[in-house]
């Protein structure tokens, strides 16, 4: 719905243009700090949760295996 009044439809241009700018600083200070986190995460030899399931995975396998073997060895 439009105003008649200019000032009031400038303010709601102001705004909506604020909005829009407050929009992308939040997403600007969320990328920003993803970024430093995957840094530091590096920097301290972390690793991704991703990675970790799959050598627990990789791991559970070989330790399978390793049982496997043992057995046939022993029959």
């Amino acid at each position: 719905m439009q105003s008649q009044n200019p000032f009031l439809d400038e303010m709601a241009k102001l705004t909506q243009a604020a909005m829009g700018l407050a929009q992308a600083a939040g997403e600007e200070a969320k990328s920003a700090f993803r970024a430093q986190s995957d840094k530091w995460a590096s920097d301290l030899d972390l690793i991704r949760r991703e990675e970790f399931e799959a050598l627990k995975a990789e791991v559970a396998a070989l330790r399978a295996q390793i049982a496997g073997t043992a057995t046939k060895k022993e029959a």
